[in-house]
């Protein structure tokens, strides 16, 4: 590879088409699409200023890089991409691409982050603020997640999320075959609409949550105390550790919990109407 260190570009398109580069100590200033339809970039220890810096490459590692707020857009259409050690600060992040792997990324303005990337894989993610990253992705695989951006995977397929503290609104709506190990969801409206969901030695806090889900499996998860009206119009087969407080019109399954403080099953009820709901060792 050719080897570029310690340069300053700006304007419109400065590495145009370029391949096979090593980019070291550099800076994409004021401008707009700096590293554009290349192929097999490598970037170490740089800082991106401009708008949509990296464009349309094939073959992309990303280390050690800060993205400034107004590097807005920075990577899209961008396949095989590694991004290790970074910190972005801009919004509207990794869209319309094909395998994506990121490790100890910090994402600082998370809004319409990861649109429609198929193939993402995160270790050690941290995202904030901003509304539904995430959206109409698939074939994702992450450990190690934290964030409090709002509205987080929707319309999206085939994920397996591990090590997870996710705090926000609306997570998982209207998802297909999603399983979660070992996380903190927290937020109302849980996987409303989705299909497929298992979730695992998880624990739970928000209202309304696991509403309208077709095909919910639930092993050794918990419930924050203020759950209330969960299960409502969902298949469901769930193992409840502690005290869940309210049950609500559960479509059919078989529910078992420690304790139960109120099960909800009125007119309204969707059938079969043949959920089983009982408390251990009763």
């Amino acid at each position: 590879m050719e080897l570029i260190k310690d340069k300053e570009f700006g304007g419109e398109r400065p590495l145009f088409a370029a391949h096979d580069l090593r980019l070291e100590n550099i800076t994409i200033v004021d401008g707009e699409s700096g590293i554009k339809q290349c192929q097999r970039m490598e970037c170490y220890d740089s800082k991106f200023y401009g708008k949509y810096p990296w464009w349309h490459v094939d073959g992309a590692h990303i280390e050690n890089c800060y993205f400034a707020p107004g590097s807005r857009s920075a990577i899209w259409y961008t396949n095989d991409l590694v991004m290790k050690h970074c910190t972005i600060d801009g919004p509207k992040f990794f869209r319309e691409m094909q395998n994506v792997e990121l490790e100890d990324v910090t994402i600082n303005d998370a809004d319409e982050t990861f649109w429609r990337v198929k193939g993402l894989r995160l270790k050690d993610v941290r995202l904030h603020e901003g509304t539904y990253p995430f959206m109409f992705s698939e074939d994702i695989y992450v450990d190690g997640l934290e964030s409090d951006a709002k509205y987080v995977f929707q319309y999206c397929k085939n994920v397996e999320l591990h090590n997870a503290k996710i705090v926000t609104k609306d997570s998982f709506w209207e998802c297909e075959n999603v399983t979660v190990y070992d996380s903190v969801l927290d937020g109302e409206y849980l996987a409303w609409h989705s299909k497929n969901v298992r979730l695992v030695n998880c624990h739970l806090a928000g209202e309304q949550l696991l509403c309208y889900v077709d095909g919910l499996v639930l092993e050794n998860c918990t419930f924050d105390a203020a759950c209330d009206r969960i299960f409502e119009y969902t298949t469901v087969e769930a193992d409840i550790k502690g005290h869940v407080e309210n049950i609500k019109n559960p479509t059919s399954g078989h529910i078992v919990a420690d304790s139960i403080g109120s099960i909800t099953i009125d007119e309204n009820v969707r059938q079969p109407n043949n959920c089983v709901i009982e408390t251990r060792n009763r």
